[in-house]
């Protein structure tokens, strides 16, 4: 793989994080001002907890579609295996 390419490559993997740190910092954000609103306005029934659970949801997500098993068996983890084991001489051989 050339310089570029993997320039290119480490450039979409950290826009890929990035997008996942804002979201998250969004979802923390605007689940404390409606926690917040929630108590202002009506102590007595609580409803926070249902946006902060479905939008948690998403974000859990968002989490593994960025840091999640794709990492771990995806195309890059499979050409990494190979290559080790053919370099162990574990080729099935």
């Amino acid at each position: 793989m050339d310089e570029q390419a993997r320039y290119e490559k480490a450039r979409r993997r950290v826009e890929e994080i990035k997008g996942f740190y804002s979201h998250l910092l969004t979802y923390v954000l605007v689940n404390v001002a409606l926690l917040v609103l929630n108590l202002i306005t009506s102590p007595g029934s609580l409803w926070f907890y249902w946006p902060l659970f479905g939008w948690g949801v998403g974000v859990l997500a968002h989490a593994g579609s960025v840091f999640g098993p794709r990492r771990f068996w995806g195309p890059e983890w499979e050409e990494r295996k190979i290559k080790e084991l053919m370099k162990k001489g574990q080729d099935g051989e």
